[in-house]
């Protein structure tokens, strides 16, 4: 079986990730401008927006992961030509993404502080950016249902291979942020200076028109998995309970990483003072935007081979998984060589910072760089095993060596070490190629090659 699949296939797999991708790039420049802006508010402030912004985190994983589990059937039914089992796809997709939202509404209406506590605990400036980050958070909230319903409608666009649509109206989006944070963060053009409080006004009002255009879209076109929000109710219950339980592998596992991430990230704070949250803050920014290479694996993935799979053409879907591994490495290698090149312009880019926290972010992202070409892989060999239903990879990846070997490595580092975040991050990181090798066994049962619109 060879590895190198021909450019056909290579071709077919980029015209659906590089519109994904250059949706995330989009998304990850406005990040960029964001935190270019607030940057010149000071270290403090900058870590307060990025600190929430890390809690918010953990919610988009969970809110992705449920979409991402109904999005492995509706590209299998889409595959199978199969209309009303896309409609029941991405009815799961949306009750649960509202329903995830409701629920996080009402923590960060209740306990913001303690949130943003725990992510500073041991700062010296602890105080200051729990005030600051609190205060964003309640303002942040208002942006979770459109969040909701346009990550379901946007997610199912890319499943049945349109993702153009959704690169179109991020764009619009991304625009009225920018000019948002512009106009509202530091008073321009006559309106008042707001700081903080106008980044995420000019938040809620982009992810308003975001979800707007998004309805209207869907309102004026023919959409096969579209269903109104009054017809959302009916589900077929056997369909519901198979993807919920796909679901509930997924969310075990990307809940464990992205907290286990959450918790290591609060150790890193612990190593200084707002340099160090500012820091290590602006370099994840940056590195976000190198990380969409990571969606766009997934986005093709769940077409290229969830597709053939729904299709039946198992023997195709083999083949494909195997070009697919070779395709994210040299991806991994490209993206971790950008990375490399970016550094240099950190001193434009966060020139506010201080020179401790722009040698911070410096670092962090030659790390991230070093470790692409593994992270591309793991990731186009979780993205395989879910485009055939097979969440349980994932699950016994992450929770065992997130649990046995990455938290209780950097707690072992942080009690029992000087060490600065940067290199804790590099030392611990290494527990990565273990998921791979884990992974690389696992794929091998081929328990992912199944045709998931052939009911038993």
């Amino acid at each position: 079986m060879k590895k190198i699949g021909p450019w056909s296939f290579y071709r077919e797999a980029l015209q659906i990730a590089l519109p994904v991708m250059m949706q995330q790039l989009i998304m990850s420049l406005v990040s960029l401008i964001d935190n270019f802006m607030v940057a010149g508010l000071g270290d403090a402030k900058m870590a307060a927006v990025n600190v929430a912004n890390q809690v918010n985190f953990v919610y988009l994983v969970v809110l992705w992961t449920l979409c991402g589990a109904g999005g492995i059937y509706l590209a299998q039914f889409r595959g199978a030509n199969d209309a009303e089992g896309m409609k029941q796809a991405y009815r799961f997709k949306t009750l649960m993404a509202l329903i995830i939202s409701a629920i996080y509404f009402v923590v960060l209406w209740t306990i913001p502080e303690r949130l943003i506590a725990m992510m500073t605990m041991g700062n010296s400036a602890q105080a200051e950016i729990v005030s600051d980050g609190a205060d964003y958070l309640r303002l942040i909230s208002f942006t979770l249902f459109p969040i909701a319903i346009s990550t379901a409608i946007g997610t199912a666009f890319r499943e049945i291979g349109l993702p153009r649509i959704p690169l179109v109206i991020s764009v619009l989006s991304t625009l009225v942020n920018t000019f948002g944070n512009y106009i509202l963060i530091y008073g321009n053009l006559g309106a008042p200076r707001l700081e903080i409080t106008g980044a995420a006004i000019a938040t809620i009002t982009a992810r308003l028109i975001e979800v707007g255009a998004f309805l209207i879209y869907i309102r004026l076109k023919a959409i096969d998995f579209y269903v109104p929000f009054l017809q959302l109710h009916h589900i077929k219950p056997k369909l519901m309970g198979e993807i919920l339980g796909k679901s509930g592998m997924m969310v075990l596992s990307e809940t464990t990483w992205v907290v286990s991430e959450t918790v290591v990230t609060a150790l890193y704070n612990s190593r200084g003072g707002a340099e160090v949250v500012a820091g290590m803050a602006a370099g994840w920014t940056i590195a976000n935007i190198f990380f969409l290479v990571f969606g766009g694996i997934h986005a093709a993935t769940a077409v290229v081979v969830g597709g053939v799979l729904g299709a039946g053409r198992l023997d195709e879907a083999r083949n494909r998984a195997n070009w697919l591994k070779f395709g994210a490495f040299i991806a991994g290698i490209v993206v971790g060589f950008g990375a490399v090149l970016s550094t240099l312009l950190i001193p434009l880019v966060f020139g506010n910072l201080t020179p401790n926290a722009q040698s911070i972010t410096r670092g962090l992202v030659m790390v991230i760089a070093l470790y692409m070409p593994i992270w591309t892989v793991l990731n186009a060999q979780f993205a395989i095993s879910r485009a055939g239903g097979d969440t349980a990879l994932g699950m016994y990846v992450d929770v065992s060596v997130n649990t046995l070997l990455f938290v209780p490595g950097a707690i072992i580092l942080t009690l029992g070490t000087g060490i600065g975040p940067v290199l804790m991050f590099a030392i611990i990181k290494i527990t990565d190629v273990v998921k791979y090798l884990i992974a690389r066994w696992y794929l091998k049962k081929e328990r992912w090659v199944r045709n998931l619109t052939v009911q038993p």
